[in-house]
């Protein structure tokens, strides 16, 4: 199944921080070759899952009612969807918050950069 596949499927997504997201497929779980997801819906459209999975994976046979487009893992998307969570006001308290600034000259870019690497590697 390629990204010019558009089917409807039957999705179901439940996922909490610091915990493995369940992701079912027409009651298919496909968690462990799901390496990010997003889900896009217009006021006029019902829901879009695009599901970014491991190299190679081929995905069950399945219909449903969402439309699912399946494409291989792309790091940048996942990076963008990363960037797109963080909330910039609990970043900056979070970096003006850090022991580690030392007044240096970049010190907060260093900071962030810091503080979304620690986010990141606990996501």
């Amino acid at each position: 199944m390629g990204s010019t596949d558009h089917e409807h499927r039957r999705m179901r997504i439940t996922a909490a921080p610091n915990d493995g997201a369940l992701i079912e497929i027409d009651g298919d779980d496909v968690a462990s070759a799901v390496e990010a997801y997003r889900i896009t819906q217009t006021v006029d459209e019902g829901p879009d899952v695009t599901l970014y999975v491991q190299q190679g994976w081929r995905g069950p046979e399945f219909d449903g009612l969402a439309e699912v487009v399946v494409e291989p893992a792309d790091v940048r998307q996942v990076v963008i969807g990363f960037l797109d969570a963080v909330d910039w006001r609990r970043l900056n308290e979070a970096v003006l918050a850090r022991d580690d600034l030392d007044g240096r000259p970049g010190e907060l870019t260093r900071g962030m950069l810091e503080q979304l690497r620690e986010w990141a590697a606990s996501a």
